[in-house]
């Protein structure tokens, strides 16, 4: 299969059910963006990746703390979500320290990227929650080498 692509996704059951079988290919070092409208499904991607990588606890959006870091020995590598739609401006994205969580041993999920302007580090994957009249379209779609070989067994 080509590195971009759309599903249809029929309801949240179907999103949670990407996001395992996304999960099932993840490797350490992946930055992933996620875009999409208020309620589009952005952290019930997560969610879904989490709970497909072993994680028991509740996930919740990262609104309001920015970060939401899940480093438990139950996971293969740790997992930041974040979460920038209350940022202003860029510039807090550098005085986050958040550029620090982006490494080769971690997967970072961000939504909201653009708030963080071209200071954020390339997305190795950008993922595009949009509804439907009936669920919704999932666009995916590789910038990097990595991505690739991420999505290259889907």
């Amino acid at each position: 299969m080509s590195s971009d692509f759309t599903l249809a996704l029929a309801d949240e059951q179907a999103t949670l059910e990407c996001a395992a079988k996304l999960a099932a290919k993840l490797i350490p070092g992946l930055a992933i963006y996620l875009h999409g409208n208020l309620g589009a499904g952005k952290t019930t991607f997560v969610r879904g990746v989490l709970n497909a990588l072993g994680y028991q606890g509740k996930v919740k959006s990262p609104t309001y703390t920015l970060v939401e870091p899940y480093e438990q020995a139950s996971l293969p590598f740790p997992v930041f979500h974040f979460d920038l739609y209350r940022f202003q401006d860029e510039e807090e994205w550098h005085a986050s320290g958040f550029r620090d969580y982006f490494n080769p041993h971690s997967v970072c999920f961000v939504e909201w990227p653009e708030k963080a302007g071209k200071l954020i580090p390339a997305a190795d994957i950008d993922i595009r929650l949009s509804h439907l009249d009936e669920g919704r379209a999932m666009q995916i779609h590789t910038n990097t080498e990595l991505g690739k070989q991420c999505l290259s067994t889907w």
